[in-house]
Parts: C-alpha cells; structure tokens; sequence
C-alpha cells in the first residue's frame, strides 16, 4: 500500500503545478462532463460528481469552467461525448498497471496507450489479467505537518476508516467505498487539509524493484499521465525514496 499511495501523492501534488494545469484541467472537465452525464447534474444525489466537483475547486478551476463541464454532461450545452475505456498491462519487472481513460476515440487512444508501454519496455495484457491484483477503496493523504498520529488515526478509525498507516512524511488513510465521503468530511471539519482524497485502486501486493528498473517503470507511468486522454494510473510498484 505504501508504494501505491506514496506515488498517487508525488502524482497529484505534481499535478498542480502551473506547467501542468492545463492538463490537469482538461482531465477534470472530463470527469465532470461524463459524471454529469451517468449520474446527473445535481451533486446532492451524485456522488461521483460531488468528488469531481470537489477536485476542481481543489484544482482552482474558475466555477464558471464547472459549470458548463456538467451542462456539457446533462445535454443544456453540446459538447464531446466520452467514453469509459481501462487498459491492463505490465511493466518492467513485471509490475502490473492499469490504466483508466476517457475518450472520445478508442481507436486513437488504444494506439497510443500501446505506443507508450512499448516505447518504455512494458507490453499491454488482456482484460482481467492485472485488475484482480487491486481493490477499489477510498485513499487519504496527510502531509504529517498538519497534525499528530494519535490525534488523526483516533478520528479516522472512528469515522469509519479500514486502516492509517504512516510513512516518512505522510499519513494515508484507506476507507471503504461507502465510508469514504464519511471519513473525508470528518477530517475537513477537524480543519486538517489532505493533500490527495478519492477512489484508488490499492494493490493487494507489492514488487519492490532496483533502481534502474524502478525508474523504467516510473517512466512509464509518467508518459501515461501525460496522455490527454488517462485519467488514472495504478501500480503495485513499491516506490522507494533514493
């Protein structure tokens, strides 16, 4: 767990650099748009579009930008229509990756997803093959300078969290999918900001690797977050910090 989460909070903290704002932008206007669009325009009924919602104000995006992504979705604005598609795959040292898009192409995205796993010494895999090796839940990161251990690990537990473990310089925090938004909120009104909250795939298992082949695979998944049309990137690689 500590691999997967360490790296989802290097990914997101990354993200919200300026160089990358535009990206990140488009990512979450898409998952606005299509959330709209499968569960409706109203956040109180929509779960899925409240997390996303909550995303872009994180993000900074201007709401007039939220806005239209969700009239987009509910069909008060044309717009592009996408569509759901998860690639499995493994990368150097047999580490398992998936990777989840929205798009408006499949023929496209299928390409260049493939052109990326082969350019970087991986190789896609059908589907199934990687996916059983993670469990969708809820996942927390705390930077340990907000608050003390015992102080959140006795607020989360009670709010409802599978587990908290500590590493060197963050908390993470896993709910289940139901307790998720239960146990976010009680952080939020304890005043303790997170610096990642949402749905992830927690790897059942870790492949620690050596440096060269762990910087391979972390190449990999760096030109797969770069694509416009990934949304998500999962591994069960155990990043180390040298």
């Amino acid at each position: 767990m500590s691999g997967h989460s360490k790296w989802a909070g290097i990914k997101h903290k990354k993200a919200l650099v300026d160089a990358q704002r535009g990206k990140l932008f488009t990512k979450l206007i898409r998952e606005l748009t299509v959330s709209a669009r499968d569960g409706g325009g109203d956040e109180k009924t929509n779960p899925r579009l409240r997390q996303a919602i909550t995303a872009a104000k994180e993000a900074n995006m201007p709401s007039a930008n939220i806005d239209r992504a969700i009239k987009r979705g509910t069909g008060e604005l044309p717009g592009v229509h996408y569509e759901p598609v998860t690639y499995e795959g493994y990368a150097a040292g047999g580490v398992a990756i998936v990777v989840e898009c929205l798009t408006d192409n499949k023929n496209r995205t299928a390409a260049e997803i493939r052109n990326i796993f082969s350019k970087k010494g991986g190789n896609l895999a059908s589907a199934g093959a990687v996916t059983y090796m993670f469990k969708k839940k809820g996942l927390i990161i705390i930077d340990k300078k907000e608050v003390e251990e015992d102080k959140l690990f006795s607020l989360v537990i009670e709010a409802g969290a599978e587990d908290m473990t500590t590493e060197e310089d963050e908390y993470e925090i896993v709910t289940s999918i139901p307790d998720f938004e239960k146990v976010k909120e009680a952080v939020k009104e304890s005043g303790i900001k997170y610096s990642f909250a949402g749905l992830s795939l927690i790897p059942n298992s870790h492949i620690k690797l050596g440096s060269e082949k762990a910087k391979s695979v972390l190449a990999l998944i760096e030109d797969l977050e770069n694509s416009d049309d990934v949304q998500n990137v999962y591994s069960n690689l155990e990043v180390e910090d040298e």
